[in-house]
């Protein structure tokens, strides 16, 4: 099989020639440091996975007054062109900071402006100031707000040219300058996590209007992805896991927007992986319940969460293709090739029975030995289906 065909065997929950082995988002940080000169695409091939190219181009709709904002600035990792209008503008100044790069945003409006600031190191960035302060100012989110569409022509020039060397993934859309793809990850990046779990105890109401709000945005997205060539979108994220919230906000908060994405997108002739990566176990059923084609990243207790992959695969694992599960912490870096063999050896055991099962870190790593990250993908070779 082609690394394409590997992949989108798993996807499917059929068996494929050998275990597809793979990594989530190859980071910056760690190709700048690691393996200088190196890109995304130079990293799967120096190593032998089964390769995934992210895109994610967004297009504005001219009929609508809809622009590429021409003040974007620079466009980050996994980024896209954002879209602007008359009455939905985006302003951003650098502020002198001693330790991290920190910029502020104006969200600018007829009904008025909001700020947030972000802050970043070399691995990563953060809200620090959240957008919403005010439970008004959601009002100036769902009056004015640009919700892009998916360029189609451009993810299918990028499919076209990848050919049969992997997959081609996406995301759902995310909030302006910082978000998640999930309806209520996106909030939270926007209220802040924990008061959007207060106050969902203390205004519930509120939150749903937030929610819906942002849903809408990412169902005009979703519907403009019908024709684009793209093997999986990702929706989720992490603070949906339940290391953040309990059960029972996932299931009243999360739950109802995100698998009315996951039926639209179906409609519209995707597949999702709908992405946790933390706490997993309490959620499983809630989560195959609604309708992702597969799941991620099966965080193991030894990375701070809590799965069972075996037990994971018992319960869920004839209803969604399983992603992820191998331990990145421990295994890529600070132990012998062996060890690293040995966790890849547990992952096929517990998961990889009867297919269905894409080995991969449980999310990002910025820091990894490269010969263990030859072990790591040399043993996954290995790991055959009778």
């Amino acid at each position: 099989m082609t690394s394409r065909q590997r992949l989108l065997a798993a996807l499917n929950r059929q068996v494929p020639d050998r275990l597809p082995v793979t990594t989530h988002h190859v980071m910056p940080s760690f190709l700048k440091r690691c393996m200088p000169g190196t890109d995304s695409p130079g990293f799967f091939e120096r190593f032998g996975l089964d390769a995934i190219l992210w895109t994610v181009p967004h297009r504005p709709d001219t009929q609508a007054s809809e622009f590429y904002d021409p003040d974007q600035g620079e466009i980050g990792f996994l980024g896209s062109r954002r879209i602007a209008t008359d009455q939905w503008r985006v302003e951003w100044e650098e502020v002198p900071h001693r330790d991290f790069k920190t910029t502020r945003y104006r969200f600018v409006t007829p009904g008025g402006c909001l700020g947030m600031v972000l802050q970043a190191d070399e691995h990563t960035s953060w809200v620090s100031e959240p957008l919403i302060k005010k439970k008004s100012d959601i009002d100036l989110i769902g009056h004015y707000m640009t919700a892009p569409k998916c360029d189609v022509d451009e993810v299918n020039r990028a499919a076209e040219s990848f050919g049969e060397r992997g997959i081609v993934r996406g995301h759902i859309c995310c909030f302006d300058v910082f978000g998640q793809p999930g309806t209520w990850q996106d909030a939270t990046c926007l209220v802040g996590t924990e008061r959007l779990i207060m106050e969902t105890f203390d205004d519930p109401a509120w939150v749903h209007e937030l929610l819906r709000i942002l849903q809408q945005r990412k169902k005009t997205f979703v519907r403009s992805l019908a024709g684009a060539r793209y093997d999986i979108l990702e929706l989720g994220g992490g603070s949906a896991s339940s290391t953040v919230i309990s059960p029972a906000i996932f299931d009243q908060f999360i739950a109802p927007y995100d698998s009315e994405l996951i039926e639209l997108a179906h409609q519209a002739g995707q597949k999702i992986a709908y992405h946790i990566c933390g706490g997993i176990m309490p959620l499983l059923e809630m989560l195959a319940a609604m309708g992702p084609d597969a799941v991620e990243t099966f965080t193991p207790p030894s990375m701070g969460a809590d799965t069972d992959l075996a037990e994971a695969k018992k319960r869920i694992g004839d209803r969604v293709c399983m992603i992820g599960g191998f331990d990145q912490g421990h295994y890529l870096a600070g132990c012998t090739p062996g060890q690293t063999r040995s966790e890849v050896r547990r992952c096929f055991e517990q998961a990889g029975a009867g297919g269905g099962y894409i080995l991969a870190p449980s999310d990002h790593f910025f820091h990894a030995e490269i010969e263990l990250l030859e072990a790591y993908t040399e043993e996954a070779r290995t790991c055959t289906y009778d």
